[in-house]
């Protein structure tokens, strides 16, 4: 049970990550306009 709760918590950062790189993606690219 404590391993599904681990891998959930994972999952839930990586989206985060993934939400947050894509931020700033679209704000460098603003930037170089």
């Amino acid at each position: 049970q404590e391993l599904e709760a681990r891998i959930a918590r994972l999952e839930r950062e990586k989206s985060i990550l993934k939400k947050a790189t894509a931020l700033l993606m679209s704000e460098e690219h603003e930037r170089m306009r």
